[in-house]
């Protein structure tokens, strides 16, 4: 981490002592600082710096933003006592506490560690509140005092036979990584298969399992799959009662609800989707009021007239929060009934919207807005790369809408990129299956221009409807935003050290504004580092999380958003449209004062899924990408250095988007790893491997069950 200069303590302003003074209280929860102290420690030391400090500190006093404790010493005023959270191994063993509150979590690298003996009756998994009792630096000693919800005991894994006993291999970060399990409680499963298993726990002899389903041999891919949904608590099939309701909804719009509708179905809107989406929430429309306005649409599936609250329907939605996309097929939220038909705003077809019409100036201001329940009929069905061959040639069904949408698109673009919004460019990685589902080609998705024009014109659908309830008379009524915090100092700190062994410099001095973080990426755009450096800084942030407190959107540089454009797959979406809906109408409807009073456990509970959802999506791209690479053992890759450990060092292949460990026994001499350097040394040769390092490797073996890439190098 940079160390703060004297010359940029004397240039500080009270306001930036005052954050720095609260971040690093805020990181040290149970310590408590005199005054002088603490100034000593953040580097005010001389009398005109200590002068301003305490200045600082009464100001930040005044705000509630620190107190004082019983001995004239000053502490956080978020003074850790107790929390709330789900139940947890680390990588040792230890039981953790993953707090709700991300101020106690991850944001300040804080640990939460439960003790065997402060368990009580709880288990990794369950929904505990707990009493902090001790404290070792960043590590706080907790006692649970209730559990709150107890999570389904039900773990996957491998059988594997150890001498005359067998274990259960576990993945899961809750557990350890593997578990006893007696021979009469295999239920017929044996060495090598994939089961689910039921937890056993006993507060003495510690945990075994017994097994409730044999998914099939380890390593096929479907089975693998079929895990996954098991592993994550995924619901695949919907129960009875949800899919009769579903099924007995009708496609045909009765003229009573058109008439009370906005009637768009003679305007020109359209989707844009993947090619191989099956259901489309949301289409767009753009046409031309004057020289010097537009009148840009976007319409959104309005699933909220068939998802009632109080229905099958909605209690099955909110219990899975989110659809989950694998590389094999989609988990829906919604019953195919309605995802796909329904709601899907397929073309030619009528189908009820939620619009948001905005006024927008060619430079890309919003002069009006309105909002409007409509029926739209699209015209086409563009999927991405038919809309960038649009763009790339001027030529194509509706062109010049679409050039005029990719110009406006563009400004948007950098109206955001001005206020300091963060854009990532990942790319993903795309398979090409079989018949059987195994992967044959693995293809790098980048992203293009179109998808850019429709994330844009999302982005101030969310930004517009946020903004009108956050600002325009409606600030007492509860509302769901979707947050994102300023990023944790010490990630940042280790973000900046990091990119200073590829040669990048990233000024640091206890906090970073969004600008800096965009010259950092402009500056890796185009390099071999670019998409591992995004991805870092990318985990280096803060998470996104659904809050009924709105704290503004640090990434995309917007003092207020939420997501209203993905009811079809994202239960919050639906909640925005309901209360948005009622707020419009004017009315208190029994259905939203109901809704006030489970709001914060929707933004949770939706967090949650959603969090899952994102876990899961990356363990089903890590099966195929082993599964891809078992049947490329011996063959050789370019790739880059992306990390550095005492045991090795994992390379990226760059045309697949693979990790794989080049493990140091694997190396031609013995190699020491230099600590702080990110660097490999060899004792004999002297040849330093380190970050960002191109080199070229061969895949050595790949262990199905461990999902684990060996590689060599060549």
């Amino acid at each position: 981490m940079k160390k703060t200069s004297r010359k940029t303590k004397r240039g500080s302003k009270a306001e930036d002592i005052g954050k720095e003074i609260e971040a690093f209280l805020k990181r040290n929860p149970l310590a408590s600082f005199k005054k002088r102290q603490l100034a000593k420690i953040l580097g005010y030391t001389s009398e005109h710096e200590y002068a301003r400090f305490k200045i600082a500190l009464r100001q930040l006093e005044g705000k509630g933003g620190v107190q004082q404790s019983g001995r004239r010493k000053f502490e956080s005023s978020r003074r850790v006592e107790s929390a709330v959270g789900r139940l947890s191994f680390d990588k040792g063993g230890n039981i953790l506490i993953v707090p709700e509150d991300p101020d106690l979590g991850e944001e300040i690298k804080l640990q939460i560690v439960v003790p065997p003996d402060g368990l009580g009756d709880a288990n990794p998994g369950d929904r505990v509140a707990v009493k902090i009792t001790g404290a070792t630096g960043k590590v706080l000693v907790a006692k649970v005092t209730e559990v709150l919800e107890h999570a389904e005991k039900k773990i996957v894994g491998t059988i594997e036979r150890v001498g005359s006993s067998y274990k259960i291999i576990l993945r899961s970060r809750d557990l350890p990584s593997a578990i006893d399990i007696s021979k009469k409680k295999l239920r017929g499963a044996e060495a090598g298969d994939k089961v689910v298993a039921r937890l056993l726990v006993d507060r003495y002899s510690g945990y075994s399992a017994e097994v409730v389903s044999v998914l099939g041999e380890a390593g096929d891919p479907n089975v693998e799959l079929q895990s996954i949904a098991a592993q994550f608590n995924l619901r695949k099939d919907f129960p009875h009662e949800v899919v009769a309701e579903a099924e007995s909804i009708t496609e045909e719009i009765p003229k009573k609800e058109i008439a009370g509708r906005l009637d768009l179905r003679n305007e020109l809107v359209f989707t844009i989707d993947p090619e191989d989406a099956r259901d489309f929430d949301d289409a767009v429309s753009l046409k031309k009021i004057s020289d010097d306005l537009f009148e840009l649409g976007v319409h959104i599936a309005d699933v909220s007239h068939y998802v009632r609250e109080g229905s099958a329907l909605d209690a099955e939605a909110y219990r899975r929060g989110t659809s989950v996309y694998l590389t094999s097929g989609v988990i829906p939220m919604l019953p195919h009934k309605l995802s796909n038909e329904i709601c899907s705003l397929n073309p030619n077809a009528d189908r009820l919207t939620y619009s948001v019409i905005m006024n927008i100036r060619p430079t890309g201001g919003v002069v009006d807005y309105r909002f409007a329940k409509s029926v739209i009929r699209s015209k086409r069905r563009f999927t991405y790369e038919e809309v960038q061959q649009i763009i790339d040639t001027g030529k194509g069904d509706h062109s010049q809408t679409i050039l005029e949408m990719n110009k406006l698109a563009k400004t948007l673009t950098g109206i955001r990129s001005r206020a300091g919004s963060i854009d990532f460019d990942l790319p993903e990685a795309k398979f090409v299956l079989d018949e059987l589902g195994r992967p044959v080609e693995i293809i790098k998705k980048m992203r293009l221009d179109s998808h850019r024009l429709v994330e844009e014109f999302m982005l101030m659908a969310n930004k517009t409807v946020a903004t009108h309830i956050g600002r325009h008379g409606v600030k007492a009524k509860p509302f769901l935003y979707r947050v994102h915090d300023v990023p944790d100092p010490d990630r940042i700190g280790e973000l900046a050290v990091f990119v200073s062994h590829f040669g990048y410099t990233l000024n640091y001095d206890g906090s970073v504004g969004q600008k800096q973080l965009q010259r950092l990426l402009q500056s890796v755009e185009g390099k071999p580092e670019e998409y591992l450096i995004n991805d870092i800084m990318l985990r280096s942030m803060a998470k996104a999380i659904y809050s009924e407190k709105n704290i503004g959107h640090y990434g995309l540089a917007f003092k207020y958003y939420t997501q209203f454009t993905s009811p079809i797959r994202r239960y919050p979406d639906l909640v925005v449209h309901r209360l948005l809906h009622a707020y419009e109408s004017g009315r208190e409807l029994p259905e939203l004062r109901g809704l006030k009073k489970t709001l914060a456990d929707i933004c949770r509970l939706s967090s949650e899924a959603e969090r899952r959802a994102v876990e899961a999506e990356r363990e089903s791209v890590k099966v195929k990408q082993v599964q891809f690479m078992k049947d490329h053992v011996g063959d050789e890759y370019e790739g880059t250095v992306a990390g550095v450990t005492s045991f090795g060092m994992f390379v990226e292949v760059d045309s697949l988007l693979v990790e794989g460990l080049v493990h140091v026994r694997e190396m031609d001499d013995y190699y020491t790893f230099i600590q702080g350097q990110f660097q490999l040394k060899g004792r004999r040769s002297g040849k330093v491997y380190q970050l960002g390092d191109r080199v070229k490797v061969k895949v050595l073996r790949v262990n199905m069950e461990r999902h684990e890439i060996d590689f060599a190098l060549c």
